[in-house]
């Protein structure tokens, strides 16, 4: 069958054939990659500009799924990059990635190593 898809504006045509259940099939790798949902908070000013106006929206990156934090890679005021990995959620024994959504600071972090997490729950305030 074929079908055309949309990845980041640009149209492809795909074609999918198939598969035969087999012993064969190649697996994927362990890791998944999760994307985080985000909740738009508030406006902040940026203590750097000079301006009275508003800069930049907070937002808070939420948890997509249960599970315990395992590993924090960022701290607070530290600036990251749309797509870096800001912590590691374990989740019915997998290792989850859980990315910046965006160019941004750390404002606060909101979970320790160990924490147990459940859907939606707050982890970062960007």
């Amino acid at each position: 069958m074929k079908y055309k898809v949309t990845i980041n504006g640009k149209i492809f045509e795909v074609e999918v054939e198939k598969a035969v259940e087999s012993k064969d099939w190649a697996r994927s790798a362990s890791k998944q990659v999760m994307q985080a949902s985000i909740n738009p908070v508030k406006k902040y000013k940026d203590a750097s500009s000079s301006s009275s106006e508003a800069t930049s929206a907070e937002e808070t990156i939420m948890s997509p799924m249960p599970g315990t934090i395992t590993s924090i890679k960022v701290t607070e005021g530290q600036k990251v990059e749309k797509g870096q990995v800001l912590c590691i959620l374990e989740a019915m024994k997998m290792e989850n990635e859980i990315m910046a959504p965006r160019d941004a600071v750390i404002s606060k972090i909101m979970v320790t190593i160990g924490t147990s997490v459940k859907a939606g729950d707050r982890l970062f305030l960007l």
